[in-house]
């Protein structure tokens, strides 16, 4: 079974290089958190046209994938490292796929898209390659929005109910960041799943312009 190793909260910091404070700087939670639609109670998100949002309210990271970076580092990453609320351990990240379902008590989220990398993640890993890193490395973690709210705590157990339409690996869609000719049959595809309503609305442009005379 599946479960939720930490749950994590940032609060706003300064990093070095950036005049501008971010919420990337998680650490772990001892007892119930609530997650409301928007997001982790008391987690700071700063960088509102980037992150959060209903369609973007939780940032999930599996352990698989930090078990991935464990190795390649050769030393272990802490939980929240990645600026993500929660870390699920027994969960394959190259499975993970938009519309499947995390339950953890009561709580219902549903994957949206992907985590992109950004220059706020090279600052806090103090390495400006790790933009490019961790976009290579496909194992971005999901995105998530919040289909049913309540409180979680570390060690509580998770259900994960796998999408049982057209299945789109966050990993596949992480791969097509920055390419500008996307095939119309994965458009197609992906417009099948419950994918974030900002990817939703450029897939359909996209669409659009290619049956417009």
């Amino acid at each position: 079974m599946p479960r939720l190793l930490s749950v994590n909260i940032g609060a706003p910091t300064v990093l070095a290089g950036s005049a501008s404070p971010t919420g990337i700087l998680k650490t772990p939670r001892i007892g119930p958190v609530l997650i409301d639609t928007l997001g982790v109670l008391g987690d700071a998100v700063l960088d509102r046209k980037h992150h959060g949002g209903p369609d973007q309210a939780v940032y999930v990271y599996l352990q698989s994938d930090y078990d991935l970076w464990t190795q390649d580092l050769g030393a272990p990453l802490a939980p929240g490292t990645f600026g993500e609320n929660l870390v699920i351990d027994g969960v394959a990240g190259d499975t993970l796929a938009i519309g499947d379902r995390f339950v953890i008590g009561p709580v219902v989220l549903e994957v949206t898209y992907h985590r992109t990398p950004c220059n706020t993640l090279a600052r806090r890993m103090g390495d400006p390659s790790w933009v490019k890193r961790f976009a290579k490395a496909l194992r971005p973690g999901a995105y998530t929005r919040v289909i049913t709210p309540g409180p979680v705590e570390a060690g509580m157990e998770v259900e994960l109910i796998r999408f049982a339409g057209e299945r789109v690996t966050v990993v596949e869609l992480i791969a097509l960041d920055g390419v500008r000719d996307i095939d119309t049959a994965f458009l197609e595809r992906a417009l099948k799943t419950p994918v974030r309503q900002r990817t939703r609305e450029k897939y359909l442009q996209t669409l659009a312009s290619r049956t417009t005379p």
